[in-house]
């Protein structure tokens, strides 16, 4: 077991940066493969950007790559996701989601592949 809890989302305005912040409890972080997803209203949940347990391993959705970037510090038990040149089709409840695994694939853009998930935290882009 291992609780999630995403923070960092707020209104920013477009073209700015955010970045969100995963922090863990529970079983050893070091041990989870991390995703990031975000739902926007009357929208399915979408993959955004997974890491490796090691962070050696990162893949990115096509929307967000060269914008967002995913890291970890597995000795603060956190991942997180920084995000430059935000628009407006980026607002959405972004949420992060963890698998114990040592596999890394492109099975990680799945939100099925992912056994614990956070509850949320909204980034709004206002134009």
């Amino acid at each position: 077991q291992v609780l999630l809890s995403e923070s960092g989302g707020r209104v920013v305005q477009a073209g700015d940066s955010l970045t969100l912040t995963c922090a863990a409890s529970g079983r050893d972080f070091r041990m989870f493969a991390m995703g990031w997803f975000r739902q926007a209203p009357g929208k399915e949940r979408e993959f955004v950007s997974a890491v490796s347990r090691s962070g050696g391993v990162t893949f990115y959705a096509d929307s967000v790559k060269g914008r967002f970037t995913i890291s970890r510090d597995n000795a603060k038990n956190m991942a997180f996701l920084k995000m430059n040149d935000l628009g407006s089709e980026d607002t959405a409840v972004y949420y992060c989601a963890a698998k114990p695994t040592s596999d890394y694939s492109t099975r990680m853009y799945s939100t099925e592949y992912y056994d614990f998930w956070g509850q949320g935290t909204q980034v709004t882009v206002s134009s």
